[in-house]
C-alpha cells in the first residue's frame, strides 16, 4: 500500500514530538542532580550564549515574565546569575551568568549531550550525520 505524502508528513510529526517528549525527559534527568529544575537549567543553557533582558528570555523560555522574575531572584540567591546594567537602555537590566553560573550551566549542558551521546552510540555514523542534517534544515525553517 502506498503512503501518501500527509502520512509521511504525520509520521516525522509524530516522531519528532516523540523525540522532543523524550528529550524533555533526558534533561529533567540530568538537571535534578545537579539541584535544578529542567527550567532553570534551560536559563541557565540559554544564558552560555550572553546576557539576555527579561522580555527576551521571557520570549525563549516561553513563560510569563512573572514566573521568570522568580526564577532569576531563586537563580541570584543562589549566585548563579547577576541582574547587570542593559548597555543600550538604563531602565532596563540582562541576566547574566556568574561564574559558578557558567560552571553549572556547562555541566547542565554537557550532561545532556553525553545521555543524547549514549542513547545513539549504537547509530552508524553516516546515520548520524543525517539525522543532524535533517534536524539543521528543520531547525532553520
Amino acid at each position: 500500500m502506498a503512503t501518501t505524502t500527509a502520512a509521511r508528513d504525520t509520521d516525522l510529526a509524530s516522531v519528532l514530538v516523540q523525540t522532543m517528549h523524550r528529550l524533555q525527559d533526558v534533561h529533567a534527568e540530568t538537571s535534578r542532580p545537579l539541584g535544578l529544575t529542567p527550567q532553570q537549567a534551560h536559563l541557565l543553557c540559554v544564558l552560555l550564549g550572553g546576557p539576555l533582558g527579561m522580555t527576551e528570555l521571557s520570549r525563549i523560555l516561553s513563560i510569563e515574565r512573572s514566573s521568570l522574575t522568580s526564577m532569576v531572584d531563586r537563580l541570584e540567591r543562589r549566585t548563579l546569575v547577576a541582574r547587570v546594567p542593559n548597555p543600550t537602555d538604563r531602565r532596563a537590566c540582562q541576566i547574566e551568568l556568574t561564574p559558578d553560573g557558567l560552571a553549572l550551566a556547562h555541566e547542565a549542558h554537557d550532561a545532556v549531550v553525553k545521555r543524547i551521546n549514549a542513547m545513539t552510540a549504537d547509530l552508524p555514523v553516516a546515520t548520524r550525520r543525517a539525522i543532524a542534517t535533517a534536524l539543521q534544515s528543520v531547525l532553520a525553517g
